[in-house]
């Protein structure tokens, strides 16, 4: 039908827009928590960038419902401005024909979230807590602090005067005394840089010297060079398996927990609640959807603008997700939190679907009389 591929056309530029503006703002703030680390640690710009991608996926479960709904209100309040709704009932459609092409792209946003919530969401958010692990282990030996001796494993010390703004080391001293050395060795050197390789860490020395004593002999051996390396050990702080969250945990791994890991076993209940999630949260698309298209689509069409109904749809959906979020934690305490989860979402959804459905039409003239009804008695009863 041509109404259903122009609507949803509107529809889908606006969700898409929506969401990658918000996706933006979420990524921006994110790469704030990882910004300290990065520059503290040493690591790539690589490193940051995909961190702060990694966090980004988590929060598509809260940003795509959002776009959703604003969309709509966009997309159909512009079109009531514009006279376009009262065109299209005037040649018979229903409010359930014009929801038709937003409930369709709920329908998909809701597979995109159960992918997201099942799958990506899980995954990235792992692998972003390891590579974190694993730059705080592999980049703790590289945090030299100026004019102190840094100790760099066992026998080994590093002392630097100064740190340029292109991030070489100046003013080096590296006294080794690691047990592969059959003597201790004290390398002095005017500038230097940190470099990672394929085996580790090492620090690459110019215009500098190398002494070593000997105790035997009591002599003192010294040799002049232009460069000259340095393996650095591996971080003290090893990269050690970690328990995950359930949070970090596929919707597969989530339902075969381990029988033998005691970690799992006493926080089963917490791994319950997160498959109800998962389950629950993507239908919250479609009810935010379904609000939205209450609110515009149903009783009189107002082609000024319907800023009182597009306020009370957004105040329905906030409160929805506060609710909801409410209702997640209480389900770590009882059965009760799963009920109420459920029924937030699911009774909105399936009451909105009803009133857009032309059965409901008497229904909706009953509750409008009762409104009108209730508006001629009040100023009545209000006089003395």
């Amino acid at each position: 039908m041509v109404f259903d591929r122009y609507l949803f056309k509107g529809l889908a530029i606006a969700t898409v827009f929506i969401a990658v503006t918000l996706a933006m703002i979420i990524f921006l703030t994110q790469s704030l928590r990882f910004l300290e680390l990065v520059m503290d640690s040493g690591a790539s710009g690589v490193a940051f960038l995909l961190l702060t991608l990694l966090a980004l996926p988590r929060f598509f479960e809260i940003i795509l419902p959002l776009a959703l709904m604003a969309g709509i209100l966009f997309v159909y309040n512009r079109m009531t401005i514009d006279s376009e709704l009262v065109v299209m009932r005037s040649t018979g459609a229903s409010p359930q024909m014009l929801a038709r092409p937003a409930l369709v792209m709920s329908g998909i946003v809701m597979v995109i979230l159960l992918v997201v919530t099942s799958w990506l969401g899980p995954m990235t958010l792992s692998n972003m807590q390891y590579m974190r692990q694993v730059i705080k282990a592999q980049y703790s030996t590289l945090l030299f602090r100026e004019g102190v001796f840094n100790p760099v494993g066992s026998g080994l010390t590093v002392f630097l005067r100064d740190r340029s703004d292109k991030g070489e080391l100046l003013g080096l001293m590296i006294h080794d005394a690691r047990p592969e050395n059959t003597t201790p060795i004290t390398i002095i050197a005017k500038r230097g840089v940190l470099v990672s390789t394929d085996t580790g860490q090492q620090v690459v020395v110019y215009d500098g010297s190398r002494q070593s004593y000997d105790p035997e002999n009591g002599k003192l051996a010294r040799l002049d060079f232009a460069r000259y390396t340095i393996d650095l050990p591996e971080g003290s702080s090893p990269v050690r398996e970690r328990w995950r969250e359930p949070d970090e945990r596929t919707l597969w791994e989530l339902i075969n927990l381990d029988p033998n890991d005691a970690g799992d076993q006493a926080y089963r209940r917490d791994f319950v609640v997160e498959i109800h999630r998962r389950l629950v949260s993507p239908f919250l698309a479609p009810a935010f959807a379904v609000i939205a298209l209450c609110a515009l689509l149903l009783g009189p069409i107002d082609r000024r603008g319907m800023g009182k109904r597009i306020a009370g749809a957004i105040m329905a959906v906030v409160a929805l997700e506060t609710l909801y979020l409410t209702a997640f934690n209480l389900s770590r305490d009882g059965v009760a939190g799963l009920v109420l989860m459920y029924g937030l979402v699911f009774i909105p959804l399936l009451g909105g679907l009803y009133f857009l459905h032309p059965m409901s039409e008497g229904t909706q003239h009953k509750l409008l009389q009762l409104i009108q009804r209730k508006h001629a008695v009040a100023p009545a009863g209000g006089e003395p």
